[in-house]
């Protein structure tokens, strides 16, 4: 892997490699575009089977930040942090907090959070070395678990991506079938049958299947029927690249539309989505509830004022599927477009105020 080629390539303004023997801290820190403000992005902590991989898994996870934190209106850039290590084993105070150490040698250019392999406690520990991290307990003063948020966002998408479909963004009577019965998607599951709707559900854990089953009067189905189920909206909640040549031909639903990463294989899975005339809410668009409800934590955390932010994922859609219809290109294509030209409109901005300082300095003279 040729990083300062890859770096280039992607506009990706710093890298930064931390190490420290004592802990046995083996992290990175990429930080992907401050256009709009600090990157903020959570602190990833995985066993990987190579140096490589994580380096990969750093600079991929720190430009989906981008554009997540530009399309849903944040003020705030793209990073991400990974930390090589198996999160059921090597986590330790000592390691959190070395962590925390090259955070602030940053000076507020990264701002960390939770994320895979991590957790609230953990940015606790971080928290004792620096000011620059977010999704904290609520010992510390923060929002504490940001599934029921994350999982308000994707509802509220949800109910965009419908009214596109079906003229309405009732969702009583509609038939959803869910992928994944997690933390996110159980709370999503509440919402909707709340409404009126009627649940399909699978998980590979078949207990939280069941409890969907039992408090929500789902059906269960196996994993690889899911695809199968005539329904109105397909929701994949669980694992990415989902959405593939072979899963998509399977579809019955009109709206694809839940919380999971990279839920398409490739940029052409989308175009497919967009060629059967199935409404596609944008991954990063829908499930950005978490870091919206992260982000609070930074001037001071409250509650209904996150609510009322993450209740604008239903407007934020509705723009995907404008430009989509103006532009005549698939949704996933139409929320990059969203995010970049947010990006490019704050660079011209910034390059006109940057263009009038320099015409004020005096010449050196020699």
């Amino acid at each position: 892997m040729n990083i300062f080629e890859k770096m280039e390539t992607d506009n990706y303004e710093q890298l930064v490699v931390c190490q420290d023997k004592h802990s046995g801290l083996k992290a990175i820190i990429a930080i992907h575009d401050t256009t709009l403000g600090p990157a903020l992005g959570g602190a990833r902590m995985w066993n990987y089977e190579s140096e490589e991989a994580a380096f990969e898994d750093a600079l991929r996870l720190a430009k989906g930040m981008t554009y997540k934190n530009a399309a849903a209106g944040l003020n705030l850039g793209g990073g991400k942090a990974v930390i090589i290590g198996n999160p059921r084993q090597d986590k330790s105070e000592a390691l959190f907090r070395a962590f925390g150490r090259y955070i602030q040698s940053l000076n507020g250019r990264y701002i960390t959070a939770e994320d895979v392999g991590t957790a609230e406690a953990d940015m606790d520990m971080i928290h004792t070395e620096t000011d620059y991290v977010t999704g904290m307990t609520p010992q510390a003063g923060e929002s504490g678990d940001p599934s029921p948020m994350t999982a308000l966002g994707i509802y509220c998408g949800m109910k965009a991506a419908a009214k596109e479909a079906f003229g309405t963004e009732d969702l009583s009577g509609k038939k959803i079938a869910i992928q994944g019965v997690g933390s996110v998607s159980y709370q999503l599951c509440e919402y909707l049958y709340e409404d009126g709707a009627s649940l399909v559900v699978t998980d590979i854990h078949k207990p939280s299947a069941d409890r969907a089953v039992r408090e929500f009067r789902a059906e269960a189905v196996d994993p690889a029927d899911i695809y199968d189920v005539e329904c109105d909206i397909f929701s994949p909640c669980a694992l990415g690249s989902v959405l593939n040549n072979d899963t998509i031909k399977k579809l019955k639903a009109k709206v694809v539309a839940g919380s999971a990463n990279n839920q398409l294989a490739t940029d052409e899975d989308g175009n497919s989505l967009y060629q059967r005339g199935i409404v596609y809410a944008p991954d990063y668009i829908i499930n950005a509830g978490g870091v919206i409800n992260i982000a609070e934590g930074l001037v001071g955390y409250n509650k209904d004022r996150a609510a009322n932010k993450i209740r604008a994922i239903f407007d934020n859609v509705q723009k995907v599927l404008e430009i989509s219809k103006r532009d005549n290109i698939p949704t996933n294509q139409a929320a990059d477009r969203l995010a970049e030209e947010r990006i490019s409109t704050l660079q011209q901005s910034r390059k006109q105020f940057l263009k009038e300082e320099r015409n004020i300095l005096p010449h050196k003279t020699r």
